[in-house]
């Protein structure tokens, strides 16, 4: 006779124990599914970013050809290593900006993922 008096003072914990279960795998549902659009996005972004690169690295160099193709002279190589290493700077300029354009959207992106977490 004491077993169904037990049974009725375990049921509201049971059922706050499956409450609290069926919110912890909501809560890690979501968590795993913006993570997973997080990386897919960074991992878009970051193919995206390879690309731009070596078209530019490309550029640059068939550039660098072109200009040693028509140094006839020392002036003429001393010029274009001037010019070639102007182009340089600039392209390391540009890559260090979007090396913090890409640290910014890192941050940004994972604060939003915390807050959805928050919420949820």
């Amino acid at each position: 006779m004491t077993e169904p008096q037990e049974i009725t003072r375990d049921e509201p914990l049971a059922n706050d124990a499956a409450s609290q279960l069926t919110k912890a795998n909501k809560y890690a549902l979501y968590c795993l599914a913006d993570a997973r659009n997080v990386m897919l996005d960074e991992m878009m972004f970051a193919g995206t970013e390879f690309l731009d690169r070596a078209m530019t690295e490309t550029q640059l160099f068939n550039e660098f050809l072109s200009k040693m193709a028509e140094a006839h002279s020392v002036r003429d190589l001393g010029a274009m290593y001037r010019e070639c290493s102007r182009h340089q700077v600039d392209f390391i300029r540009r890559d260090t900006e979007r090396l913090l354009k890409h640290g910014e959207r890192v941050i940004d992106n994972t604060s939003k993922l915390i807050e959805t977490w928050r919420q949820n």
